[in-house]
């Protein structure tokens, strides 16, 4: 056997422990990356037997990251993100400012100087985009409203990380960091300058020329019948692209498989390109998390166990109290601050870089890199039962509370029709729930011909604009019977919901027959599972889009050789 095996050891012994512990944790019903954590702890230098390489796992665990971020990327466009800017970037500006206050002022508490009680702090305030999208698939809920708020915010903090980063080494001697004198060091104005102008040099690159030039590739590898190499086009487009943001533009390799994934959209094969890289996103995935586990040293935890409450406190319930606090008063939906604030309940692989590269420049002790790496390792092992226990304590609350129920009902000048909307709307009109890709095309059919509708729409600053236009709208989640009261389905014709939200489709047809027994109702699935269900329960006409898409295609194949 070769005697430098390290990288086939670090898979075999990696993938290996993972599907044991994994498996484990899913028959005893805890989410299977405890499991994964776990192997991460077996396999590390702080337990007894066979240790693993942790640089190389670090690595392959950045590929995974890579590649979940590209996938994510071929879900999100640039229109996505700004539709939701006006509650994700004053959001996760606040959240992060929150966060890092309450953690330089614990750490200022413990006698730390203050540059290292700010870098703790800051190290506190960034979740983990990998843990919140495995989270967000695994409910079904990445491509709602919801779901994209919350990877919104998440690109917002990644941003304000990747600032952080770069101007952490020049500012670390201000700090108390073991680095050169201060006249050595470039000037803050011009560090800023710099930073900020290579992000935006990326971003304009890869939106301006990206979205010609990668969407041509793939059609050109696509034209060769390949599927290996289409595949490999996929993975070398998602890898080659991140290490290009890091090494000319210093972007993070996320950030950057996440931009090269927003520009493959633009083709007509992204949804090939999401499968196809699916199987290796899935288990470098599992990676990430194996190496978060081998960095983790349990000793922390019967040396320091106030710090170490201290610090979930601040990762789960500091973090999550701000994000909710903001959601709600920014009037979104209680369901939306929740699923938000669960997003946020814990920090993920920024907060190992950020507080290593304090350790490294002599500004954060290795006291505080434990305490951070018990954070995450922690705080990512109970975020599944946060977002599990969302509904549920949703439901309790409203019950008990007065105040939720008044949250709830809120007055919000885009939840109900304006007094001055036209008759036309509110009698014999379409109620169309969601003004997506499909809703917008929906919405132009009726509008050519004539046809009145009313729009029901969770994105507040898409209902604002839509008004903007002359359409009604009213904004809300369509599952909620004030939502369809408010868009007057009880004297509606018809109720056409065009989002993939199978989840909240039966209440919305539920609240639709209790107040219009006799109204049509048209629904829209991904699954075709889930599309013979409803269609069994006798929901209205289900359009299942693999389903439409053949029949399409046949017709016109069909109307080619008819006689």
């Amino acid at each position: 056997m070769e005697p430098n095996i390290s990288l086939i050891t670090t898979i075999a012994a990696g993938f290996g422990v993972a599907l044991i512990l994994g498996f484990i944790a899913e028959r005893i019903k805890v989410p299977a990356l405890v499991g994964y954590l776990m192997a991460g702890i077996l396999i590390g230098p702080a337990t007894p037997g066979f240790v693993a390489d942790v640089h190389i796992a670090s690595q392959l665990s950045e590929i995974g990251i890579m590649l979940l971020m590209f996938g994510v990327g071929l879900h999100f466009s640039p229109d996505d993100l700004l539709a939701v800017r006006r509650i994700v970037i004053p959001g996760a500006v606040v959240q992060m400012g929150v966060a890092t206050a309450l953690g330089l002022l614990m750490a200022w508490g413990w006698n730390w100087s203050f540059g290292s009680a700010l870098i703790f702090g800051l190290s506190l305030s960034c979740a983990s985009t990998v843990v919140v999208l495995k989270s967000l698939e695994a409910r079904g809920l990445l491509d709602t409203m919801n779901g994209r708020i919350a990877v919104g915010w998440l690109v917002v903090q990644d941003l304000a990380a990747v600032l952080v980063l770069v101007l952490l080494p020049p500012l670390a001697g201000v700090l108390g960091g073991a680095t050169a004198s201060l006249a050595d060091v470039q000037p803050l104005w011009m560090t800023i300058g710099q930073t900020l102008l290579q992000v935006s040099a990326f971003i304009a690159l890869m939106l301006v020329v990206g979205r010609r030039v990668l969407p041509w590739l793939l059609w050109q590898v696509a034209r060769t019948g390949s599927r290996e190499l289409f595949t490999l086009a996929v993975i070398a487009t998602a890898i080659g692209i991140a290490y290009e943001a890091s090494a000319l533009f210093s972007v993070s390799f996320a950030l950057g498989a996440f931009f090269a994934g927003t520009v493959m959209r633009e083709s007509e094969f992204s949804h090939r390109a999401a499968q196809e890289s699916l199987p290796l996103r899935d288990a470098f995935s599992v990676l990430f998390f194996v190496s978060v586990g081998m960095l983790f040293d349990p000793t922390i935890l019967t040396r320091e166990p106030v710090h170490v409450l201290g610090v979930l406190a601040i990762i789960i319930f500091g973090n999550a109290l701000a994000a909710l606090s903001l959601v709600i008063a920014l009037r979104y939906p209680l369901n939306t601050a929740l699923t938000i604030a669960a997003s946020l309940g814990h920090i993920g692989e920024f907060s190992i870089i950020l507080a290593g590269l304090g350790l490294s420049l002599g500004v954060l002790p290795a006291e505080g890199m434990s305490l951070v790496l018990s954070g995450v390792l922690i705080s990512i092992a109970l975020n599944s039962f946060l977002f599990a226990a969302v509904e549920p304590f949703r439901r309790w609350v409203l019950k008990r509370s007065e105040l939720a129920r008044r949250l709830e009902r809120r007055q919000d000048p885009y939840a109900e029709l304006p007094m001055s909307t036209e008759r036309k709307y509110l009698e014999g009109q379409v109620v169309l729930v969601g003004h997506g890709r499909v809703g917008r095309r929906i919405a132009k059919a009726l509008a050519t011909r004539g046809i009145p509708y009313v729009v029901a729409e969770q994105n507040r600053e898409m209902v604002e604009d839509l008004r903007k236009q002359g359409i009604p709208a009213v904004s809300g989640n369509a599952a909620d019977p004030a939502v369809l009261i408010q868009a007057h389905i009880a004297n509606a014709a018809m109720l056409v919901v065009s989002t993939p939200d199978t989840l909240h489709v039966r209440q919305m047809a539920d609240t639709a027959r209790t107040l219009n027994p006799a109204i049509e109702i048209i629904v829209r699935t991904h699954s075709e599972s889930e599309s013979v269900l409803l269609r069994d329960e006798g929901i209205g006409a289900v359009f299942f889009g693999e389903e439409e898409l053949a029949k399409g295609m046949a017709r016109h194949v069909l109307a080619r050789f008819s006689p």
